[in-house]
């Protein structure tokens, strides 16, 4: 097994809510959001108000701060920036122990979902805050206080046995997210995400761009099976590392996601077949005759083992 492979793919995994972008010129049909609107909004008073709160601050506030992750590997440092240029967001996220890692992303808010399938696919913290209200359950919890900030928890369970849950603690001045915990389904942390200082968060005072629409692409396969709530998503998948016969797609409920890769097997190096850990995401891997030629088939992200099993089993190849 190949775990510098694992992680390349992993790295590879583009989330729901930002979609990778170079320097787009501006269209004049470009949909944006205004986040100066913010501060005029009231005070969320529900779990998904809170919530769909949260999910527009971190695309809004610029900041930079100190965080630490508590993991299956251990306890890390790093430092965080996120600001907004031109309606561009630009994160930056650098680890202070370990091995030296830099992750950036940059581009514009993502949309959950393509544009052919329900009609037109909403901003993502809208999509995700509404898929969220059906498929999990939303909890306030008590006040608390992180990084000397005055915050709110915010208890996501599932309804079903297919995901994990998550907890969130919500700065209650402006919405962000300070610390956040992956739950497995006995409800013991999987990892910890938590700033320790966060350095005077300024609201953007203007304009972020959506991702335009996107039609879903065309393969010659299917997925029988996959979790209710599930969906393509809109995201660039194309990667210098993946051969041209590869294929990556990315499927989400808003909060959860995992990422499958179809490859011939003589265009990648072959990983081990069954289940792998890295981190807390958990990686499937199949060996497969599919379309008139042996195929290896990938499927990770940070759900329970089986279920990725079952999405991997699920692929059909559609016969001309």
């Amino acid at each position: 097994m190949s775990a510098s492979r694992l992680r390349l793919l992993a790295a590879s995994c583009l989330g729901g809510l930002l979609i990778s972008a170079g320097a787009p010129a501006a269209e004049p049909d470009d949909e944006r959001f205004d986040c100066r609107t913010l501060a005029q909004l009231e005070v969320p008073t529900t779990a998904q108000q809170w919530f769909e709160r949260s999910l527009w601050a971190g695309h809004c506030y610029q900041y930079n701060a100190h965080a630490v992750r508590i993991g299956l590997d251990g306890v890390r440092t790093l430092t965080i920036s996120h600001d907004v240029h031109d309606g561009i967001e630009r994160g930056v996220a650098s680890y202070l122990d370990g091995p030296p890692v830099v992750f950036e992303r940059r581009g514009r808010v993502g949309r959950l979902g393509m544009s052919g399938e329900d009609g037109e696919a909403p901003a993502s913290p809208i999509g995700i805050a509404e898929r969220a209200g059906k498929l999990y359950r939303l909890q306030l919890g008590g006040e608390e206080r992180i990084a000397n900030r005055r915050v709110l928890r915010l208890d996501i369970s599932p309804l079903d046995s297919f995901r994990y849950g998550h907890r969130l603690w919500l700065d209650q001045a402006t919405g962000l997210t300070l610390k956040q915990s992956l739950l497995d389904e006995t409800g013991r942390p999987l990892e910890t995400f938590q700033l320790t200082t966060l350095e005077q968060p300024r609201l953007h005072q203007g304009e972020i761009r959506l991702d335009r629409q996107r039609e879903a692409p065309t393969d010659p396969w299917r997925l029988d099976w996959l979790p209710d709530g599930f969906i393509a998503q809109p995201a660039d998948t194309r990667s210098a590392r993946h051969g041209e016969g590869v294929t990556h797609r990315l499927y989400s409920d808003g909060l959860a996601t995992l990422s499958l890769f179809v490859s011939p097997v003589d265009e990648v190096e072959l990983l081990a077949p069954g289940l792998h850990r890295l981190g807390v995401s958990n990686a499937a891997v199949r060996h497969r005759d599919l379309g008139g030629q042996p195929r290896q088939l990938v499927v990770m992200g940070e759900l329970p083992p089986r279920v990725l099993l079952r999405v991997a089993d699920s692929l059909v190849w559609e016969t001309p």
